[in-house]
């Protein structure tokens, strides 16, 4: 199964990257997802289902140790990916 995952932390800082926010970009790009888009206001990333669970409980832990006091996530089957391998 494919997974897309939307994910926002907060609280924002329009100056520069807080340190939560730094910490789940550092998850995301260092898991083996297929894709990531980490922007200001929102997050993207997408891949096999057995990489991208593991890297949110890493994205959702270390946020919170790095202050973060809100984290949302969104998370879609891609379609077309019903019953493909996990």
């Amino acid at each position: 199964m494919r997974l897309r995952v939307e994910f926002t932390t907060e609280p924002f800082d329009l100056d520069e990257p807080p340190p939560h926010a730094v910490a789940a970009r550092e998850v995301v790009q260092a898991a083996e997802l297929d894709a990531v888009d980490v922007g200001p206001f929102g997050n993207t990333v997408e891949g096999r289902a057995d990489a991208v669970l593991p890297a949110l409980d890493a994205l959702v832990r270390a946020s919170l140790e790095a202050g973060a006091t809100r984290v949302s996530l969104q998370v879609n089957v891609v379609d077309g990916a019903a019953g493909a391998d996990a």
